[in-house]
């Protein structure tokens, strides 16, 4: 593949499901059914854009992130799996490290140790909890931006798909386009929310809006 040729990123927020719904830090809990079946919708759409097997599919390693890109998938052919059928977890790719504020919830935390939280919320750089600060996250899915862009280039895949935590979509989105640290915390991600990144020439820019047909 031509060094010039663009590499096309969606970037895919997980299903929605009770521990989203409650701020859980690194919950990982069951997709809502009915958010599993919007899913399985919006992927027949998401698969028009590109021939089936032509994709190379990630996605963070939990279980909603599997789940959901099992439906945007929508079911295997009788035949054996094309590459880019089964989606490859990614470590790099995984939700931050919240140490021991694993499990709870934004609320529980706020009551149990206001000031940390605040710490948290304000300063990309400070992990209170003892696990993986804000800006390391950045650090580490931007490095597999980076690697990922220049290696899909060379092999000539050039299409991927990556169904990942939100705070990762956030991650690459502000390292894409070399945003200031605190605006990490003013990019709003939804449930089966996507976003696209396209890279080329060293670089990523971010697409912003399509055309209404």
């Amino acid at each position: 593949m031509s060094g010039t040729t663009t590499i096309r990123l969606t970037l895919i927020a997980p299903a929605g499901g009770r521990d989203l719904r409650e701020a859980r830090f690194s919950g990982d809990g069951p997709v809502d059914p009915a958010a599993l079946a919007r899913a399985a919708g919006a992927g027949a759409a998401l698969r028009g854009t590109f021939p089936r097997g032509t994709a190379r599919w990630v996605v963070s390693p939990s279980h909603r992130c599997r789940a959901t890109a099992d439906a945007l998938r929508g079911p295997a052919p009788d035949a054996a799996p094309a590459p880019g059928e089964v989606s490859e977890e990614v470590p790099a790719l995984a939700g931050p490290d919240m140490g021991r504020w694993r499990g709870r919830t934004l609320a529980e935390v706020s009551a149990e140790d206001p000031k940390a939280l605040v710490s948290w919320l304000s300063d990309p750089a400070a992990a209170p909890h003892g696990g993986e600060s804000l800006l390391s996250l950045r650090t580490r899915v931007g490095a597999w931006l980076d690697t990922t862009r220049d290696a899909e280039r060379a092999s000539g895949t050039g299409r991927l798909v990556a169904v990942v935590e939100p705070d990762v979509v956030r991650a690459a989105v502000a390292h894409a386009l070399d945003l200031p640290a605190p605006a990490f915390r003013r990019l709003d991600v939804e449930p089966l929310g996507a976003v696209e990144l396209t890279g080329r020439s060293g670089r990523w820019n971010l697409r912003v809006a399509r055309a209404l047909d």
